[in-house]
């Protein structure tokens, strides 16, 4: 189950929350894009940024000279995926569809090599598997210009929302049109890169995933 402590426990529509771990893995296996909160020198700072998950574990990095990882204060990561736009009878009850994971917590800096690595490996895997054993690892010069922070998953909440939407009774005799715009993201056709020297074919696990989202 998930953390019900003061900062995780829903104040406002409770049934929207889901409380197993697995439901955070969810939507954070299906994202490709998180946003970082922290504060630095007294004020909020919100990044977006990749990541990667190994277990309960949430992988960050950055350069070594990113503001917004310059300390290993309290800080809180969402990740959330826009399903649709939920159209009402009444503007009030406009809405959308999502499924979103909010974590908090005070990551720790990664020095542990192997860790290092995994956690980069983490990252890289989330938005493209496969690619890394494909390319080049980090040289020591790379690891030493890159932050790895790791979070734990300990205190987190998860919210979803899905279905058409809920007007006051009075309404839905209004002549107004309600229902749900729905939202797909999809991958396009890959570009291959003018600088390549060699004509090489897409590799099959990026083809794969192209032609599987479409």
């Amino acid at each position: 189950m998930l953390s019900t402590t003061s900062r995780t426990t829903l104040g406002r529509a409770k049934d929207r929350g889901r409380t197993g771990r697995e439901d955070l893995y969810a939507v954070l296996d299906a994202g490709l894009i998180c946003h970082l909160g922290v504060v630095i020198d007294g004020s909020p700072m919100v990044v977006p940024t990749g990541y990667g998950r190994i277990g309960d574990t949430l992988y960050l990095h950055g350069s070594t000279g990113a503001t917004s990882l310059r300390g290993t204060g309290e800080v809180c990561v969402t990740v959330t995926h826009l399903d649709g736009v939920v159209l009402a009878r009444s503007a009030f009850h406009h809405s959308m569809n999502y499924r979103s994971a909010m974590i908090y917590g005070r990551p720790r800096l990664v020095e542990d090599p192997e860790e290092r690595l995994a956690g980069l490996r983490a990252l890289t895997e989330q938005l493209a598997p496969g690619q890394w054993d494909a390319t080049r690892k980090p040289s020591r010069k790379e690891l030493a210009a890159t932050t790895v922070l790791a979070l734990s998953l300990s205190e987190a909440s998860v919210k979803v929302r899905q279905g058409p939407p809920v007007d006051d009774e009075e309404d839905y005799a209004l002549p107004v049109w309600a229902g749900v715009l729905p939202l797909h993201t999809t991958w396009g056709t890959p570009e291959p890169d003018p600088a390549m020297t060699a004509d090489l074919d897409v590799p099959e696990h990026i083809a794969s995933r192209t032609i599987a989202m479409k």
